[in-house]
């Protein structure tokens, strides 16, 4: 139940300005940002994904700095939040690191900006969070969005955050812990306590 969620930034695959597949930069505000926050809401894991040699070691220099450097004293805090991010390649790996330690798959939710095909609301993705034995995984993307493959991986898309804006473009960082809110926010936990 709320013990078994995942959340994953991917970089690549995902969508340029153009529509075409790309690799977007890892950003030092979004493995902090997102990992407070994923921290805050016990968040299992947060993996970044990125298949890039020089962004895997901007990733791994940030998480040795606070998770095992003077960081790591400086900032307990922030090592702590750290401490739950891992690094891999690929969504595939992603998945398989779920699967080794849950002993099965991860039902996979899709997060976009867009209404997509299986969109659900966040009421529904509350009640399939609350009530599935099986481990949750959130899909978050970078650049223009994820591509249609990645969607067809997933088992359910999250309505957007907000669909009838006619501004629709919050940071990743953001969407985060907006979402995170909506699907396992006070209101959820206070229901699970009861």
């Amino acid at each position: 139940m709320l013990d078994k969620i995942y959340t994953a930034l991917i970089h690549y695959p995902v969508l340029g300005r153009d529509g075409r597949i790309i690799t977007t930069a890892v950003t030092n505000l979004d493995i902090h940002d997102i990992a407070r926050s994923s921290r805050t809401y016990n968040i299992k894991k947060y993996y970044v994904v990125t298949h890039l040699p020089a962004q895997q070691d901007i990733v791994k220099k940030v998480l040795g700095y606070w998770t095992d450097g003077f960081g790591k004293t400086y900032n307990p805090n922030r090592s702590d939040a750290l401490s739950i991010v891992e690094l891999k390649s690929y969504l595939e790996d992603v998945i398989e690191d779920i699967e080794k330690n849950e002993g099965q798959k991860p039902i996979m939710m899709f997060t976009s900006a867009k209404v997509r095909p299986n969109t659900i609301t966040y009421e529904e993705g509350r009640k399939i969070i609350l009530n599935e034995k099986r481990p949750i995984l959130l899909l978050f993307g970078t650049g223009w969005g994820m591509p249609k493959e990645l969607e067809d991986m997933c088992d359910y898309s999250l309505e957007p955050i907000r669909g009838k804006s006619d501004f629709n473009h919050l940071s990743v960082r953001a969407a985060v812990a907006i979402i995170l809110d909506r699907l396992i926010g006070e209101s959820v936990l206070e229901k699970t306590e009861k």
